[in-house]
């Protein structure tokens, strides 16, 4: 099916990895969206370089007097330099954004929107319409039709409720933290210099950080800085004051380190 797959889960589950193992496995270009509140249809299609018209109009100014000359009034300057529009939006002034270089794309591509629930509802509804088409109109250019129809992947931390439209035309996948288990697996193919039981150690101990009430849960990633970092400072064991001087690297929050410290016997234990 070549539906967008929408991917859902807490921040740091491993969405944006997912996209960009996916793009790679098939074969794609990987282009990425990065949503914002106010992003808008300009940032995502595409935008004139501006700069780069001027320039030209600076160095054609001479080019542009003879166009002029013989002309009486503004009107007719005007009307003869709107004959030459299509000069200065043109292709070559052209700057394709992620979702029209996605349509133009000379090989195959996977379209990363990422973390579409900051964007604002607004933006949903242009995003859906010009999915389902494949298509991109441009006012002084005309259509553009996808080359290679895009695979699409948007991912969501769930800040906003989705629309029902967005979720229809979708399919679904929430993605959770991984279990000890896989975490495990993760960071020894990643780190396969970390001992295995510093590894094992900082896996527990992350498990049990996430069990706490906490701002913003450590990220795999930061599961990987955490395991890195304590090999590179050749500690062998996690101990209560190991991880109370290192809580910095997988706690992003000085209320979520309080609270870690907290419960340093539970965690360093665990």
């Amino acid at each position: 099916m070549d539906k967008p797959i929408l991917v859902e889960g807490p921040a740091g589950v491993g969405k944006t990895e997912l996209a960009k193992a996916l793009a790679q496995a098939l074969g794609r270009e990987f282009i990425r969206l990065q949503c914002y509140e106010g992003l808008d249809e300009a940032k995502a299609l595409y935008e004139w370089e501006y700069a780069k018209q001027l320039l030209y109009t600076q160095l054609l100014k001479d080019k542009i007097g003879d166009m002029v000359q013989g002309t009486t009034t503004l009107a007719q300057a005007a009307d003869r330099l709107a004959s030459s529009d299509a000069v200065f939006f043109s292709e070559r002034f052209l700057l394709p954004r992620p979702v029209l270089k996605a349509q133009l794309s000379e090989r195959p591509a996977l379209l990363l929107v990422d973390e579409i629930d900051k964007a604002d509802p607004e933006f949903e509804a242009f995003l859906l319409e010009v999915l389902s088409d494949n298509a991109v109109t441009i006012p002084e250019l005309g259509t553009f039709r996808a080359k290679h129809i895009p695979r699409v992947l948007l991912t969501s931390n769930a800040a906003r409720e989705l629309s029902d439209a967005l979720k229809r035309r979708c399919l679904h996948l929430h993605i959770d933290f991984p279990d000890r288990e896989r975490e495990l697996r993760i960071v020894r193919s990643r780190l396969p210099q970390v001992p295995q039981v510093l590894a094992e150690q900082v896996v527990e101990a992350v498990a049990a950080i996430r069990s706490l009430d906490l701002k913003k849960a450590p990220s795999i990633s930061e599961t990987l800085d955490w395991a890195q970092s304590l090999a590179l400072l050749n500690a062998e064991q996690l101990t209560a004051d190991v991880v109370a001087s290192t809580l910095n690297l997988v706690l992003k929050y000085e209320g979520d380190i309080e609270k870690a410290k907290a419960n340093l016997s539970q965690i360093a234990q665990a």
